[in-house]
């Protein structure tokens, strides 16, 4: 332990003659790395930062959900589980986004409509209330647009808004339900259904380890997690895209996994903005809640955190073009900010043990 945390402190520029009280918790600048970490986060190490690149301070979610008790959210619950939102009458929100999954569904990719399998894994709806852009490739500018998106889609939902908005109309449950959330309406239409499940996502926010550990309580990560913490912050590189009280810098990034010109061809944010610097970029999800949202990346062919790790760890992988792509201006070019981390084993283990603290 005590040669580890002198290497690890040797790699984050810290002077020899500092290294003098390294204890078994690793040290920094002759304090543990605890004690590093025991005061407010101004004090803390000073974290890892690419030029040109302001770093967003971690903090606790500061916000408070709104309650899920107020007649919208109840609404928006309500028609978060009816499945005659979608074209079969057998496929709700509740399908791909189980509260019991940590409102995710655990699969690599989710099933659609006739169960034909969809190319993009489903992220957690946890803790979206502040987030400015949704879906993997950022089509979605709002929650009420996000919960739209799915419904109508021919391969998920494929419902149609004629016939939903038929028989919610038609429903008298219904639309006294709907008369309580946004008062008296002549017609309901797919965009109050949208309203209502976005108030209800609004609600969705859990309080983890890591929160209680940023708001002083301190004992709440071991020395292991803290140690992780530290690598996140520096060596590691993690908040040059996953920081903030979100940890996500809400920005496109492509890590290499497009497969562009192959059987899992994804070009991201490209499909949108049709621009080629966009090729193969995807948006950097939040890792609030990773450990029990796997599998990872937009195509989920990652199935454990250590498996993400080891990606990183490596500098992400780089496909080159073949002869026949090397004037195409499509063909994505990796990011920048990847690199070739070289973690030890036992920092490898000590980043995904602060990982599933979040």
């Amino acid at each position: 332990m005590m040669i580890a945390g002198l290497a690890l402190a040797k790699r984050n520029g810290v002077p020899e003659g500092d290294q003098m009280t390294c204890g078994p918790q690793h040290c920094l600048a002759g304090q543990t790395l605890r004690e590093s970490y025991a005061g407010p986060v101004e004090t803390w190490p000073t974290p890892w930062g690419e030029p040109g690149i302001p770093i967003l301070e971690m903090a606790a979610v500061s916000r408070q959900a709104p309650r899920r008790g107020t007649p919208a959210a109840r609404l928006g619950e309500r028609l978060f589980h009816d499945p005659r939102l979608s074209g079969s009458g057998q496929i709700s929100c509740a399908s791909c986004h189980s509260p019991e999954l940590a409102f995710t569904d655990r699969v690599r990719t989710s099933f659609g409509h006739n169960r034909q399998r969809t190319r993009r894994n489903a992220p957690t709806l946890l803790d979206k209330a502040d987030q400015p852009l949704f879906h993997w490739d950022g089509q979605a500018a709002s929650l009420e647009e996000q919960a739209l998106l799915p419904i109508l889609d021919p391969g998920e939902m494929a419902g149609e808004r004629a016939d939903i908005e038929a028989w919610l109309n038609a429903d008298p449950d219904y639309r006294a339900f709907f008369a309580e959330a946004f008062g008296p309406l002549d017609q309901i239409r797919l965009e109050d259904v949208a309203r209502a499940l976005a108030a209800f996502q609004r609600t969705l926010h859990q309080t983890t380890d890591f929160d209680r550990f940023m708001s002083g309580e301190r004992d709440r990560l071991d020395d292991q997690q803290i140690l992780g913490l530290h690598l996140f912050r520096t060596t590691a590189r993690c908040m040059s895209c996953h920081m903030g009280p979100r940890l996500t810098d809400d920005r496109f990034h492509n890590i290499g996994l497009h497969f562009y010109g192959r059987a899992l061809e994804d070009t991201g944010r490209a499909a949108i903005t049709g621009r080629p610097e966009d090729s193969g970029t995807f948006l950097t999800p939040s890792l609030r809640h990773v450990s029990r949202t796997g599998p990872y990346m937009h195509n989920g062919i990652v199935p454990e955190l250590a498996g993400v790790i080891a990606i990183y760890n490596v500098g992400g992988p780089r496909p080159r073009p073949r002869p026949d792509q090397l004037d195409d201006p499509f063909f994505p070019t990796p990011s920048e900010l990847l690199e070739s981390l070289d973690l030890s084993p036992e920092e490898r283990l000590a980043l995904e043990a602060f990982l599933r603290a979040l």
